[in-house]
């Protein structure tokens, strides 16, 4: 069996957390390491581990737990915009392996960063890249 991951420990209250949201499938609560203030994340109940493990309702409750989340934060916070964030394997930034998002308050010159080398391949090659695709 493996060790309980932190979030598994703050929805169980092992150790403690500021929670803001709960239903069936997830829970939300602050960040302990909050960027701004405001930060929250949002986590699936069942510890799957990325966004390809889970149910089609954990990830539709994922969705509507963080648009909730973030219009209390525009309420309450007044931030210039809100960054919803959420990051799968290590390769894709995800630190801890449980399935989660952040709905992250930002404000201008707030030393967030997200970048990526822009390629623009053209519409052939995109189409192709389409092709591959197989959604089921």
């Amino acid at each position: 069996m493996t060790a309980p991951t932190v979030f598994q420990r703050l929805l169980s209250g092992e150790w403690p957390c500021a929670k803001v949201y709960e239903d069936d499938l997830v829970f939300a609560f602050m960040d302990a390491g909050q960027v701004n203030d405001g930060h929250v994340i949002v986590a699936t109940k069942r510890p799957c581990e990325t966004l390809l493990d889970c149910t089609e309702d954990e990830a539709a409750a994922l969705m509507r737990a963080a648009r909730r989340i973030a219009r209390a934060v525009q309420a309450a916070f007044q931030p210039a915009g809100i960054t919803v964030l959420q990051a799968n394997k290590p390769a894709g930034w995800q630190t801890v392996p449980h399935l989660h998002l952040h709905v992250l308050p930002r404000h201008e010159g707030d030393g967030v960063g997200l970048v990526w080398p822009r390629k623009e391949p053209g519409i052939e090659r995109l189409r192709e890249l389409a092709a591959k695709l197989q959604l089921d």
